[in-house]
């Protein structure tokens, strides 16, 4: 089956246009999630309208209203949501372009795919998508999703195009209440370094599929060891000691080998992973860490 889009328009730029669709780039069904149950006769339980006066009303009789004063509303039906026609409602218009590493993460909201709606729209979509892919920019449009408008981000993304919602400036909230307390005196140049050597250590290339959520793996695991019948096995968190220096507990990290980022690990890659042996050939120092002992050797001297 073809995937549903979630809006149907035009991707235009001044007056060239092209039929595009727009697909959720995520997807939220794989995730572990629970009903509600009642706790003797295990029922689903229903989340049914109630109004104070009259009870459980049905669905067909809600109406949207808008809360203008406290408790005082004006009923908005589909007619008048009708009435409200903007450009966005059915055309991206894009309206400029900025640099890919312009757009602060912050605003980023959720992501969609873009494609052409038809053989006939993949062509003007083709120039559009290596134009931005070339020049190295976001198309900055706005579209109408869920009876709101959004400003969005679109880019070359492999065939097609990435869009990405942005959140309104006035969602965002500033950093003053958070980190205004927060010394801005400049930390001990020696731990510093040390600390800078750390991360050395620890770079490398980002795969998500190396970072597999633990927790949901763990969970499914409980949940399969109960359909079993059996009582489940809970793995106890790992102790962890208190750090009394930082200094100290810099100059014992480096101590260690140089190690790649530890990738995530199921309980099944658990279970079959062979017994460490001896040491490695990645245990063994590198100019880099030999150098950054040298300087902890002095510090100590």
């Amino acid at each position: 089956m073809a995937p549903r889009a979630s809006w149907k328009g035009y991707l235009k730029l001044s007056l060239v246009s092209c039929p595009v669709r727009l697909y959720p780039a995520t997807s939220a069904s794989e995730r572990i999630s629970f009903n509600q149950l009642h706790k003797k006769t295990h029922n689903r339980i229903n989340m049914k309208p109630v109004d104070p006066e009259l009870g459980l009303v049905e669905r067909s009789d809600l109406v949207k209203g808008y809360e203008y004063e406290d408790k005082q509303y004006i009923i908005i039906d589909d007619t008048d949501l009708d009435a409200v026609r903007i450009e966005s409602n059915h055309t991206m218009n894009i309206e400029a372009f900025v640099d890919e590493g312009e757009v602060d993460v912050i605003y980023q909201d959720a992501p969609y795919y873009l494609a052409p709606d038809g053989a006939m729209a993949e062509e003007t979509f083709a120039v559009l998508r290596e134009a931005m892919r070339k020049s190295g920019k976001l198309a900055i449009a706005r579209l109408v999703l869920s009876s709101r408008e959004r400003v969005v981000t679109i880019g070359a993304r492999e065939n097609g195009m990435f869009v990405c919602t942005l959140r309104n400036p006035n969602e965002v909230r500033g950093t003053a209440e958070y980190f205004g307390n927060i010394p801005a005196g400049k930390p001990d140049p020696e731990m510093l370094q040390l600390a800078e050597a750390l991360i050395k250590q620890k770079e490398t290339t980002f795969d998500p599929k190396n970072y597999e959520d633990r927790y949901e793996i763990a969970l499914m695991a409980m949940i399969r060891e109960k359909l079993k019948g059996h009582k489940p096995i809970i793995a106890a968190a790992p102790e962890r000691g208190n750090v009394i220096n930082l200094m100290d507990a810099l100059k014992a990290s480096l101590s260690q080998s140089a190690k790649p980022p530890a990738k995530s690990k199921s309980k099944a890659d658990e279970a079959a992973k062979p017994a460490a042996k001896g040491k490695t050939a990645a245990a063994k120092e590198n100019p880099l860490k030999a150098n950054l002992l040298k300087a902890v050797g002095k510090s100590k001297g």
